[in-house]
């Protein structure tokens, strides 16, 4: 245990590589570009800053390269699935389109009635869905102004993952809203969180046939959606110390191996094999909270933010020592790659 006292006075002990020039407060979203290693951070300073991370070996360097401002704090992002262009939402109640890579001016392309929390680029529909606070999640084709479809939610939006033809919405109370996007205009199926507290992340199962979720209780659930897998459903704790339950704030992942890692309020990220019901690497805990994580496209880098989360209230925020940090890992084989579990059988898992 000295390990973790000793760690938790650290702002980064796994010794990451730290992004140059971060946000002035809270990191919100990280975005990886899905064709080249550009690094995309919003945050309640109500920007959106983009930095080029070049990678030699086993080195990182980070470049600013852009930046766009809403006119309040920005929650969410995502990019185009050909790396040109980023989507950002927040609490101006709009989704900007920036066209990054053309050097133009950003443009509204999304309006709800509160704050939008969360955001997603459907490349097979061509389209934007955006979830809000308002209880409505809305399509958009870019090119025109009035959205494709909106869908009304059971509650405010908190959390949604696509990958198509799934799409899952967390909102509040606890409801997991699936959709088949081949059926965009209706619910496949509504079901109450496995987990008993506030649903804070979810993510789809790369093969499309389940998904995760994270609580604000140190729990994540692992759930199927065909009814005869439902066997194969568990859940787990982590990202707690002692008597203490932390939020789990992050889901990814990894575009190779299908391991994932989870990032929390503890501080901590950690990587593990969902098939094989195995931890593959706990890292050491930050000194601040963890409130959104990614994986870059290779899955080579590893980004997440280290900086306050408010989840103790304003009481517990210090603007003078508050410092948000955007750190990238390199994720070594042998953290991220899934194994047997030791002593398993010969059959199938």
């Amino acid at each position: 245990m000295s390990n973790f006292l000793t760690s938790t006075t650290t702002a980064n002990p796994n010794k990451s590589f730290e992004v140059a020039q971060p946000p002035n407060d809270s990191v919100s979203s990280l975005s990886f570009s899905p064709k080249a290693n550009f690094l995309v951070a919003t945050s309640w300073d109500n920007e959106v800053r983009c930095w080029e991370i070049m990678q030699n070996g086993i080195n990182v360097a980070s470049m600013p390269k852009a930046s766009i401002s809403h006119d309040h704090p920005v929650l969410c992002s995502t990019w185009k699935d050909d790396g040109t262009t980023v989507f950002s939402g927040g609490c101006d109640k709009q989704a900007k389109m920036w066209p990054l890579a053309s050097g133009g001016q950003p443009m509204t392309v999304s309006m709800h009635d509160a704050p939008i929390k969360e955001i997603a680029w459907i490349p097979e529909m061509n389209l934007l869905v955006t979830g809000s606070w308002d209880k409505t999640m809305k399509y958009w084709d870019t090119r025109q102004s009035n959205p494709v479809h909106t869908q009304q939610l059971p509650d405010r939006c908190y959390t949604l993952t696509v990958r198509h033809p799934l799409m899952v919405v967390g909102t509040a109370d606890r409801n997991l809203v699936i959709f088949n996007l081949q059926n965009p205009q209706v619910e496949f199926k509504r079901i109450t969180s496995p987990l008993k507290y506030q649903t804070r992340c979810v993510a789809a199962f790369p093969d499309q046939q389940g998904f995760l979720v994270g609580s604000i209780e140190g729990r994540v659930g692992v759930h199927h959606l065909d009814d005869s897998h439902q066997s194969k459903n568990f859940t787990f704790k982590c990202h707690r110390e002692g008597n203490d339950t932390y939020s789990v704030n992050s889901l990814n992942f990894h575009p190779v191996h299908h391991t994932f890692a989870t990032a929390g309020s503890d501080g901590s990220f950690n990587f593990w094999d969902k098939d094989s019901k195995q931890r593959l690497k706990a890292m050491a805990r930050c000194s601040q909270p963890i409130p959104c994580s990614t994986f870059n496209n290779d899955g080579s880098i590893f980004a997440y933010s280290s900086c306050y989360d408010w989840s103790k209230g304003a009481e517990n925020h210090n603007p003078a020592t508050a410092k948000s940090y955007i750190f990238l890992h390199l994720p070594q084989e042998s953290e991220i790659k899934g194994k047997p579990r030791l002593g398993a059988s010969g059959g199938r898992k």
